[in-house]
């Protein structure tokens, strides 16, 4: 059984749960963390906070919201709930609205729950587990499918669109091969671009939940180029994003951390759907000039 199935506990699972709106479908998911044991009723209300205060930058996904706050003294172990709606709630992201799907993670700290999200990322971008889930009768049949094997992403779909006007130079490597998707000559990099800092930040509003998530999937946007050993990703929260903003080629992060960001004097890119490497890639080819 996978990372992820495994911080999920049979009880913490509700099908077709009634929700009149986006702090109801929260607060039941939250609900189901605390009836296991995992965290208090504060971490139910601090999940709510973090939307009223960030906006619906947790709707990472077509119709899945995945709620969290930072990690305290309300945050008993590492968990995570799932809750399916009976009818759809719009939560306020024009991209991914409406949801049917929310996950409510519990993180104890900044790392533990990291390969169980890079799992979730797979489960959702897979049409079929997707299905799975949004059909699935009873609890089994949703640990089921959370637990599945994630297949290989080899020859993925996720060609993205031509790079055009000057970008970032391409990360150099001893190996021409090596040094994109389409095997950049680096004599023929844009000569307006500017040298790469080696560093891409993905921002939410903790840093340790959304923020995770993009990077993993970033990360396997550059694993199949080939340019992982070239790049570094890293996870932050829109505080430290300020703070290191200048450090960094790009920003990945949602429409509504984006708005509260601001002009950083480095590209801020928004991405609608998560785990969608197709929408990285394409980003990704842009700020690079590749």
């Amino acid at each position: 059984m996978s990372q992820l199935s495994d911080l999920v506990d049979p009880a913490a699972i509700v099908l077709d749960a009634p929700a009149p709106e986006w702090r109801s479908a929260i607060r039941q998911a939250g609900d189901l963390l605390v009836s296991v044991g995992a965290t208090t009723d504060a971490y139910t209300e601090a999940m709510i906070r973090t939307v009223e205060e960030h906006g619906p930058y947790i709707v990472i996904a077509p119709g899945f919201a995945l709620a969290h706050s930072r990690p305290d003294d309300s945050v008993l172990r590492t968990a995570l709930s799932f809750v399916r709606l009976a009818e759809p709630v719009p939560f306020g992201n024009a991209a991914n609205d409406p949801v049917t799907l929310v996950m409510a993670l519990a993180a104890a700290d900044s790392s533990a729950h990291q390969a169980a999200l890079a799992s979730l990322a797979g489960v959702l971008a897979d049409p079929e587990r997707r299905r799975a889930l949004d059909a699935a009768a009873d609890p089994a049949a949703v640990l089921a499918t959370l637990g599945a094997e994630r297949p290989s992403t080899e020859g993925a779909d996720a060609d993205g669109a031509d790079a055009g006007g000057a970008g970032i130079a391409a990360p150099a490597a001893e190996d021409p091969v090596a040094a994109g998707p389409d095997a950049v000559d680096p004599d023929a990099v844009d000569p307006d671009a500017v040298p790469s800092k080696n560093l891409i930040l993905t921002v939410c509003g903790n840093g340790l939940g959304t923020s995770l998530f993009l990077k993993n999937t970033a990360e396997q946007v550059l694993d199949r180029w080939g340019w992982s050993p070239y790049l570094d990703i890293q996870a932050t929260d829109t505080i430290s994003a300020k703070g290191r903003a200048t450090d960094a080629d790009v920003i990945l992060t949602s429409g509504a951390i984006a708005e509260t960001l601001g002009d950083l004097g480095v590209p801020v890119e928004v991405i609608e759907n998560f785990t969608s490497q197709a929408e990285i890639d394409a980003v990704l080819r842009r700020v690079y000039a590749v």
